[in-house]
């Protein structure tokens, strides 16, 4: 299960990572074409920060356990990336979006996977 449970980290840091550094580098007009007219749904000075904390919970979920420090950061990250999609899964679906919703579905799932093994009978 340890390894299970280090796949799905992997897979979420490095797709949670991508996915926020966009939203970091890219102005909102290049962005609603990358990423979907969903954007402009959301307020200009909200989005930064949403890829700021996306990277910041891809770090969240390697790094504290990698490095030994403060490990209890692992399922914190993958627990305020299940809020995250949740948020996410909502925006979508009212857009009409649901292949989208989907995909957010299989993260938060995967997310919430993760911050249970860590928090519970997997933690480091």
């Amino acid at each position: 299960m340890n390894v299970l449970l280090w796949i799905l980290q992997i897979l979420l840091a490095v797709s949670f990572a991508a996915a926020g550094a966009i939203k970091l580098i890219q102005p909102r007009e290049k962005l609603a074409e990358t990423l979907g007219r969903w954007v402009d749904d959301f307020p200009a000075p909200l989005l930064k920060p949403l890829g700021l904390a996306e990277v910041l919970a891809a770090i969240g979920l390697i790094a504290p356990a990698l490095l030994d420090i403060a490990p209890i950061l692992t399922p914190l990250a993958a627990s305020g990336l299940v809020i995250v999609m949740i948020g996410a899964v909502a925006t979508h679906a009212r857009r009409g979006e649901y292949p989208n919703a989907g995909i957010n579905v299989v993260l938060a799932l995967m997310a919430a996977v993760v911050a249970w093994g860590r928090f519970g009978p997997y933690a480091f």
